[in-house]
């Protein structure tokens, strides 16, 4: 079993390191002491061996209600691996929820939301996943091995706990939501799943508009090499990625493609298992449109959460006890699909929106989040020089989100001020009334570049009377194997988002060619023209609600 003792001893310092990798500062944590309220079920903490795929050794933890395994609440130690009391109190069985570790985090992330479920009645099992930390094996990245180690998780808890077979649920934050997700493709025991700022297309996510997303591969590379161990095969793919090398190219999306629920979309919806996604608008490493797209295909219970933030700071002040609204829902969704609670979950809009800056809206699908579309005319020709950035960006990985998440400062530039040899915008009529952005917004445009590839960022911003543009949304777009001088059609698709635009104020869409975010393929020397043709007119589609239109 390990250092049990050791284990807690450290397990305030690691949950601190959670904050830390969410970009965020935090006081002490919470999330290794229990709820402390008289009312609250005493609830068993067992720190555990589990025989993943293949007989790695994944290193867990167990949290039930207090009268399993006839332990005094709160301890957690001194016992034997799967000791945990399989029938203590006269075969009751307790609905289980399995929780693997997001990406480089401990087993104990999520020990304080695991307290909350045990008190209520759940039999908890989180899970280092393989590769990481205490847990053997190598980074699989989402692998077969991975999905695999999930089932072997069920079965285990399904034999060593009171934890009953007909109500078996999974739930993650990140890389944990991920496994949930492609476990339920390839388990039909799973009834329910919650996926927080997690991904269901991995190509979509950090390779969208055929540019890779190098910051948040790097960052994700880097902590996975400081608290990992990469297998052969990570380490070809990424070094390949970052190196941008184009002849590994089809090599990489098909091993991307095998870790995306999205290819598994038939199989999760024939098994059936009732889902519920939640994202943060300004996810740096999972962009939300790909849950978007994910959740409309959807044919089981679905639900849908986007709020402000970034890459899983929605979720964080749950990991640390706090309240929190995203594992508040999560909590509902699983009472209501494993516990059959009738909390009316079932019955609100299932679509939630936290628009940026302030407001709440629910809406009955996806689609419905707009009522109609603000068209941007694209009409003058514009050419622009290569290889600066102009000042018009996406911001950092995990900080950008964050700022806009709690004071409400996106990235923000002078507009008029932009060197124009190397960037472009365009400017819509001054609104009358609010623009409530809702959804996502898209661009079609007609370019010519003198090489054969190149990479352009688009950005709209929300610009006031005194030319100062807030960061509304963006997205790369990258291209190879053109001729040069002959234009070409873009349809490019920016992130999804919920923005309220201040009347008086003005939408700007500005292109340039660098962006820390993104790998660059512009070649020395290169030139972009962005035109408008008749038969082809450029123009940005925003996606509005008009403010009578019912929430």
């Amino acid at each position: 079993m390990g250092h049990p003792h050791r284990h807690l001893r450290t397990s305030a310092a690691v949950v601190a390191s959670a904050a830390v990798l969410a970009g965020t500062v935090v006081g002490p944590s919470s999330a290794a002491h229990a709820s402390t309220d008289a009312t609250a079920a005493p609830t068993t903490v067992r720190f555990v061996d589990i025989p993943g795929h293949g007989g790695t050794r994944l290193a867990a933890n167990v949290v039930a209600p207090g009268d399993v395994g006839g332990a005094a609440p709160g301890d957690v130690g001194g016992v034997a691996p799967g000791d945990v009391g399989g029938g203590a109190d006269g075969g009751r069985r307790y609905p289980l929820v399995v929780l693997p570790t997001s990406w480089s985090m401990p087993q104990v992330e999520y020990l304080a939301q695991a307290r909350r479920f045990a008190e209520s009645g759940y039999v908890v099992v989180s899970y280092n996943s393989r590769g990481f930390l205490q847990s053997g094996g190598e980074i699989e990245v989402a692998g077969p091995p991975d999905v695999a180690d999930a089932s072997r998780v069920i079965d285990w808890a399904l034999a060593n706990t009171p934890a009953d077979p007909d109500r078996v649920g999974m739930a993650g934050i990140s890389y944990g939501a991920g496994i949930s997700l492609l476990a339920s493709a390839h388990d039909e025991r799973i009834k329910a799943v919650v996926a927080m700022s997690g991904w269901a297309d991995l190509v979509g996510s950090i390779y969208s508009g055929r540019t890779q997303h190098t910051q948040a591969a790097a960052f994700l590379t880097g902590t996975g090499y400081l608290t990992g161990r990469p297998s052969d095969e990570f380490r070809e793919i990424i070094t390949g990625f970052l190196g941008s090398d184009l002849e590994k190219e089809g090599e990489m999306i098909e091993w991307g493609k095998k870790r995306s629920p999205a290819t598994y979309l038939d199989r999760i919806n024939a098994n059936g298992a009732a889902i519920m996604l939640g994202n943060a608008w300004g996810d740096s490493i999972f962009p939300p449109n790909q849950y978007a797209d994910f959740y409309e295909k959807l044919t089981v219970p679905k639900r849908l959460e986007f709020r402000p933030g970034d890459h899983a700071t929605a979720d964080l002040t749950g990991l640390l006890g706090l309240p929190n609204d995203v594992w508040n829902s999560a909590e509902r969704w699983l009472d209501h699909h494993l516990k059959g609670e009738d909390n009316g979950i079932d019955r609100e809009a299932p679509v939630h929106l936290d628009v940026r800056a302030g407001g709440k809206e629910s809406h009955p699908s996806w689609k419905a989040v707009s009522s109609g579309t603000e068209r941007i005319a694209l009409n003058d020709t514009e050419r622009i020089l290569t290889g600066l950035d102009s000042g018009a960006n996406g911001g950092t990985v995990m900080l950008t989100g964050l700022l806009d998440q709690f004071l409400s400062l996106p990235p923000t530039v002078s507009v008029p001020l932009l060197p124009d040899w190397y960037s472009a915008a365009w400017t819509s009529r001054r609104y009358a009334e609010e623009q409530r952005i809702r959804g996502t917004v898209k661009l079609r445009t007609t370019v010519t570049s003198n090489r054969s590839s190149g990479t352009f960022v688009a950005h709209l911003y929300d610009v006031n009377a005194l030319g100062v543009g807030k960061l509304v949304t963006h997205a790369p777009f990258s291209f190879h194997d053109k001729e040069p001088g002959e234009p070409f059609a873009v349809d490019l698709e920016l992130f999804s988002t919920a923005y309220d635009v201040p009347a008086g104020h003005r939408l700007a869409l500005v292109v340039d060619t660098v962006d820390p975010l993104y790998a660059e393929h512009n070649p020395l020397g290169a030139r972009l023209t962005f035109s408008s043709p008749a038969g082809s007119p450029s123009h940005v589609e925003v996606p509005v609600r008009d403010s009578t239109a019912r929430r």
